[in-house]
């Protein structure tokens, strides 16, 4: 079927037809996508948007970038195999060592990659399986409010409800402990305190001879809850939480397929805190804007016997020549400052426009992660006194945004976060129209819901 190529409501007609019903981001932003470059993508009417999404976090130097360009362009040119299964290339041997070569000093020269599937939940499959085999453990710690992925295994060790009420034979022995969500501590108490209980209630759990979980082969943990809403794990915590897995002997597995490579300021978002992990899932940017699953991880975990995870699209040529492109440009371009500068203009400016609006109950995240969560200041406080969130403000805001040139996503607790995941090259003027754009579309939902 031939559609012309203005024909946009032919096009989203058709989507809305044909494909799955599980379908989502073409819910929120009804348009066809016809080029894109950089920040800003163009649909099939002209209209030109900022994209603060960038695949959920996948194309950490914006659209089409030269440099992955160039490096697409090089594999087709000299016909490197597109498709390899695990077998041995040139190339892959070059984005192997340039994973090595950024990993901290402690991992660097001993670490094991394992290659996965082409998605993050595939990784966080492969870490599981990993540690099962390395350990006599038979339990798995993840945290209320994480995220790692929508296959059934990954859905039972993520927070979300929703997704996976009506799923049945979800993975067994999955015990969720609690995140230190500061603006909504779990434990009602907050004033700085969230972070310190959390810790005391982990290491008693773990200590504890009645707690009724089985010994653990492993804990995982996103070190800034991403579909969470943008919350950053305080640094403290993650350094107690590695010296608490430490004297246990449990493997520490960080989930870092959204904010690893540069996402925070740092090419792992645990450097913040000084520690090293067991064991690292990597995707999204990993691969350079192209399909790409890794698991970097410490060579005593490395038990499992040949073929104990595979899967066909692992050799991926493009993934690993776009990743090993995007990888030597994020250091030789200093692309991590960059981000320290952006991430301080972002919350420069939306911590003024919080002081103006008491809708904006929260601002969040670390580097280019970030979530301005919304609230109902009529609805009834909580213990903390913070109102409670608005997933419809949000709503409104998101589509405000979209009608003003400006796509981001939502997340968090009733979907009431705002989330910014723009390129890490993002400039200062670019970051000022993004925030400008934003500032407008707060204001224009505000207005309309003061007005009804």
């Amino acid at each position: 079927m031939m559609i012309s190529l203005n024909a946009e409501n032919a096009y989203l007609q058709l989507q809305k037809d044909r494909e799955s019903n599980a379908k989502s981001y073409p819910r929120r932003f009804p348009l066809v996508i016809h080029k894109a470059k950089g920040l800003i993508i163009t649909d099939t009417e002209g209209l030109s948007y900022y994209d603060c999404l960038s695949g959920a976090g996948t194309l950490a130097l914006g659209h089409n970038h030269d440099t992955v360009i160039a490096a697409i362009g090089d594999v087709l040119e000299k016909q490197i195999p597109l498709h390899t299964l695990d077998l041995a290339t040139p190339l892959k041997l070059a984005f192997m060592q340039e994973i090595f070569s950024i990993l901290p000093e402690q991992l660097r020269d001993t670490a094991k990659i394992q290659f996965c599937g082409p998605t993050g939940a595939d990784g966080v499959e492969a870490a599981i399986k990993l540690v099962k085999n390395a350990t006599n453990g038979k339990s798995i710690l993840a945290f209320q409010g994480g995220y790692h992925g929508s296959t059934q295994a990954t859905m039972s060790m993520s927070g979300n409800l929703s997704k996976k009420q009506h799923l049945q034979s979800l993975l067994p022995d999955v015990h969720f402990l609690p995140f230190p969500y500061e603006y909504r501590c779990p434990f009602g108490v907050g004033k700085g305190m969230t972070a310190q209980i959390s810790t005391q209630y982990i290491e008693n759990l773990l200590d504890d001879c009645e707690s009724g979980i089985a010994a653990p082969c492993g804990l995982i943990v996103e070190t800034v809850q991403g579909e969470g809403g943008a919350i950053p794990a305080d640094l403290e915590w993650l350094r107690q939480l590695r010296r608490i897995t430490a004297e246990r002997g449990i493997p520490l597995i960080i989930d870092e397929v959204q904010t690893g490579i540069g996402r925070t300021g740092k090419m792992f978002s645990f450097e913040h805190a000084g520690i090293v992990p067991d064991v690292i899932v990597c995707s999204k940017a990993v691969g350079g804007s192209l399909p790409m699953s890794v698991v970097i991880y410490k060579e005593e975990l490395d038990q499992w016997q040949p073929g104990a995870h595979t899967g066909t699209f692992r050799g991926n040529q493009l993934g690993m020549a776009t990743g090993l492109a995007t990888l030597k440009y994020i250091k030789a371009n200093h692309v991590l400052d960059n981000v320290k500068e952006r991430s301080e203009q972002f919350f420069d400016t939306l911590r003024r426009l919080q002081d103006k609006h008491v809708e904006i109950g929260d601002v969040r995240g670390r580097g280019l992660m970030i979530g301005v969560e919304m609230v109902d200041p009529n609805g009834r406080k909580d213990r903390l006194g913070h109102y409670p969130p608005s997933g419809e403000l949000a709503s409104n805001i998101q589509e405000r945004c979209f009608k003003n040139g400006l796509i981001i996503e939502v997340g968090g607790r009733r979907s009431a976060v705002l989330r910014f995941l723009p390129p890490l090259t993002i400039t200062a003027q670019e970051t000022a129209e993004v925030l400008s754009i934003f500032e407008k579309s707060v204001v224009e939902a505000l207005e309309a819901t003061r007005l009804r």
